[in-house]
């Protein structure tokens, strides 16, 4: 017999319905720390395309510069949705994040040197990290106009 007896373990419903009583709701106002970095990394990468842009950066031709101000435009407006915690410009950078990640992760097959494979690396591990922690922040949220499923009798 053993000395200590476990609790038997939660399946199905109940244990879905454990898990939701142990998430708290985002508080008015509330910006969690994957947010707050969401948003920057957004905000980060449209000015940096915009002034690399401006410099004359280009990888093979020069971009016009209303796809370049498009990109920029789109970058800080998901910026401003994962500022102020809306529940689609987290659920969208979440897409955006997982494609990069999926990217990163094919690269590393055609990496021809150890910068580029470390390089995907970082990528992986800082993506990784923040895509997980974003799908916390979105536990935490509700989808606007939507009411919680409510358990048939």
């Amino acid at each position: 017999m053993r000395s200590a007896e476990r609790a038997p373990r939660l399946r199905g419903e109940a244990r879905d319905e454990a898990i939701r009583a142990g998430i708290d709701p985002l508080t008015a106002g509330e910006r969690p720390t994957a947010i707050v970095v969401a948003a920057a990394l957004c905000t980060l990468l449209g000015i940096t395309n915009v002034i690399l842009w401006a410099a004359g950066a280009a990888v093979t031709n020069r971009p016009p510069a209303g796809l370049v101000l498009g990109f920029a435009a789109i970058t800080f407006a998901a910026a401003w949705g994962l500022w102020n915690v809306r529940y689609g410009a987290v659920l969208g950078f979440q897409a955006v994040l997982a494609g990069t990640l999926i990217i990163a992760s094919l690269s590393v097959m055609l990496a021809g040197n150890l910068l580029a494979v470390v390089l995907c690396a970082v990528v992986i591990l800082l993506g990784g990290t923040l895509f997980w922690k974003l799908v916390r922040v979105l536990a935490r949220m509700q989808a606007p106009g939507q009411e919680p499923p409510q358990p048939s009798a």
